[in-house]
């Protein structure tokens, strides 16, 4: 390690933060590439989530209406599979709808031919 005098003590700080700074940077780009495991929920996690009672969970589980993990009497929610659930209910807008009315009428019209 060398010895750095009262005089080069300004450039060593810099060199300093800006080893400091590459080093933060790989550690979030590591961070961004490392697995992240799924939240699991109780029903009651769940449910507040979904901003739905437990009673109504117990229903949609019992109707096999969610997603859902039992292990023993309990019940587990991964929060991921909850979001997907809830996008998969969502609904055509009359715009998207007519799009695809369209697409299917082009496509209709080449077959034709």
């Amino acid at each position: 390690m060398e010895t750095i005098t009262f005089e080069q003590l300004p450039q060593a700080v810099t060199r300093l933060h800006e080893k400091l700074d590459h080093i933060e940077q790989l550690l979030r780009e590591a961070n961004d590439h490392s697995p992240k495991t799924d939240e699991l929920l109780t029903i009651a996690q769940a449910a507040e989530f979904l901003n739905l009672s437990t009673p109504t969970i117990y229903g949609k589980v019992s109707r096999n209406e969610i997603p859902v993990n039992k292990q023993g009497k309990r019940l587990y929610f991964y929060k991921s599979e909850l979001a997907e659930w809830i996008k998969s209910g969502r609904k055509k807008t009359v715009t998207e709808i007519a799009q695809e009315a369209d697409e299917y009428l082009a496509n209709r019209k080449k077959g034709n031919r």
